[in-house]
């Protein structure tokens, strides 16, 4: 009797910790995707995905695109939420957006300037904490839709001097919801106007259009086509490094 008394137990604490471990993992789901949507979520899916289709590969700009310049305000407190967001400063984008950013990189180079990346592919988890210090769409991704930025496929940048990394003028600062943000602003020297076409036009003709209410945000033709994801830079370096790159 007291040996099944003590099987009895050891079933029932089994038990609980298996409903336990579940409920964990639903509420971690949860908590990750709040609104349900088709989101990668793991190492494995992504290289699923990567393996049949290679042009859904995340690139790290940094590491391909010559002569490139990275200020990556989220893993800094210098940001509109004041918090460190990213474990790391890292600009990441689809195989296409890094190979269209790479001509508009060597055409700039006729200028004497080069494109600055202030932020590409964005955790979906960093759009939900956005969302909930700014919620103000004109600015913020709905997290209801996820952003392109989640897509891999949007970029927010400016243009730099090659040598320096000194900015150009441009309309206003990164992040400033201001007025100033808008791409049709024009109580500008004419000198800004002309930085601001010039950015327009190059990464247009390279296939990326900019976004109504910021200057800086550009977003790659067919980004539909490419799954929103929220996988962290150490998750992509991990996929990477089992890959073998």
């Amino acid at each position: 009797m007291i040996i099944l008394k003590r099987y009895r137990i050891l079933v029932l604490a089994l038990a609980v910790a298996i409903c336990f471990y579940g409920c964990n993992k639903i509420r971690d789901s949860r908590e990750r995707n709040p609104y349900n949507l088709d989101l990668v979520m793991t190492v494995e899916d992504y290289q699923e995905i990567a393996a049949r289709d290679p042009q859904m590969l995340m690139v790290d700009l940094e590491e391909v695109i010559g002569n490139i310049y990275l200020d990556i305000r989220y893993a800094t407190a210098n940001n509109f939420t004041g918090e460190v967001i990213y474990t790391a400063p890292k600009a990441y984008a689809r195989k296409p957006v890094a190979e269209a950013l790479q001509r508009a990189q060597d055409s700039l180079a006729y200028y004497r300037i080069g494109l600055k990346i202030y932020d590409a592919y964005r955790p979906y988890a960093a759009s939900l904490r956005f969302f909930e210090v700014y919620p103000d769409t004109n600015f913020v991704a709905d997290p209801r839709h996820g952003s392109r930025h989640n897509r891999g496929c949007a970029v927010d940048l400016t243009l730099a001097e090659l040598g320096s990394g000194k900015e150009i003028p441009m309309p206003s600062e990164f992040d400033d919801f201001s007025e100033k943000a808008d791409p049709d602003y024009t109580a500008l020297p004419d000198t800004v106007v002309a930085n601001r076409k010039l950015l327009f036009g190059i990464l247009s003709h390279f296939g990326f259009t900019h976004y109504s209410s910021e200057w800086w945000h550009f977003d790659y033709e067919g980004w539909e086509n490419f799954k929103l994801m929220d996988l962290s830079f150490d998750d992509l370096v991990k996929a990477e490094i089992q890959s073998g790159k």
